[in-house]
């Protein structure tokens, strides 16, 4: 059973690609103003990697080389923070094909739909994620667990 720290820690590493989802809701916090309370649990990575130049990327080696290839780690941590960079990399990579390939059709109906269902499709991978750390478990999220079962 992990500890509480181990935890908490498991936790906070989900914020990491909650941090970069947020932009898929752009228009859902203009149209419904109370939604912007989701991007509370975000605020402290934000700041973290905004106020150190190239801060996404110094996190991203940091928690890789510090966590995910630190034997010396618990397994639990090692996993959840693997999961969390692999979830963050499928982030990453959408984000950039929504801004290269849909940018001349940001205001069509069928884009903002598409972007309001991933983000919501992220906020409850992230939820069940968080909600596995605090009990203790390891987040079964279908291809990504297996990914990072065969990295680690």
């Amino acid at each position: 059973m992990p500890s509480i720290g181990a935890r908490l820690l498991g936790v906070l590493l989900y914020m990491i690609p909650w941090s970069d989802s947020l932009t898929f809701g752009n228009h859902l916090y203009i149209k419904y103003p109370f939604i912007q309370i989701i991007q509370i649990p975000a605020i402290p990575i934000i700041l973290i990697e905004r106020s150190i130049p190239f801060g996404s990327l110094l996190l991203f080696l940091a928690i890789f080389f510090g966590l995910v290839r630190n034997s010396k780690v618990s397994y639990f941590l090692r996993f959840n923070a693997l999961q969390s960079l692999l979830i963050n990399i499928g982030v990453i990579i959408v984000s950039f094909i929504f801004e290269i390939i849909f940018s001349p059709f940001s205001n069509s109906l069928i884009i903002r739909t598409f972007s309001s269902s991933l983000l919501i499709g992220l906020f409850l991978m992230i939820v069940y994620s968080v909600w596995s750390c605090t009990q203790g478990n390891e987040p079964n999220l279908p291809g990504i667990s297996q990914a990072t079962k065969m990295q680690l």
